[in-house]
């Protein structure tokens, strides 16, 4: 296992549609690892391969607070089958998007289907944050930022911020 560079807003591939996985093998495998420790390396709750300039279907979560209870979930093209009707408003970041935040409403409850590491489909019943992150990272697989979801204005003045201190960390 190795950590990766986690790719920045503008980067263009965070804007492309990731094409899904044809097979489960021990690359996919390797690539789910990778993922998994650069995000725990962040640290995140979530990371998808875009994230690390890898356009291809595949999502690692983990949601747990505590290192001693780590639960891991990889999910290699995974859809969304069904979205409750229940909103839930929560504060999201991105690893991509460092230090910008922003409360962003989403369904409080999805049904994910995806393939598992083993190469078998499953489906999960997703409720509170793990629906909140499964909708973020399914998101960036579609090209979808967490700030598109904000109001053009308050999108504009996030982007802003952050191009300013992008800037200002470039040159310390």
């Amino acid at each position: 296992m190795s950590v990766r560079d986690i790719i920045k807003m503008p980067d263009p591939v965070l804007r492309k549609k990731a094409q899904p996985l044809e097979r489960v093998d021990d690359e996919v495998r390797q690539l789910a690892a990778d993922m998994l420790e650069t995000m725990y390396d962040a640290p995140g709750i979530g990371l998808a391969a875009p994230q690390v300039a890898v356009a291809r279907r595949l999502i690692v979560i983990d949601i747990a607070r505590d290192e001693e209870e780590k639960n891991p979930v990889v999910m290699i093209n995974p859809e969304i089958v069904s979205l409750g009707d229940e909103p839930r408003v929560h504060e999201e970041g991105c690893l991509s998007i460092p230090d910008i935040y922003a409360e962003i409403e989403r369904p409080a409850q999805c049904r994910v289907r995806y393939i598992d590491e083993d190469g078998a489909t499953q489906e999960m019943d997703c409720k509170g944050l793990m629906s909140t992150v499964v909708q973020h990272e399914i998101d960036h697989l579609d090209g979808v930022l967490f700030i598109d979801h904000l109001s053009r204005l308050r999108r504009d003045r996030l982007v802003k911020k952050f191009i300013k201190a992008q800037r200002s960390s470039e040159t310390v």
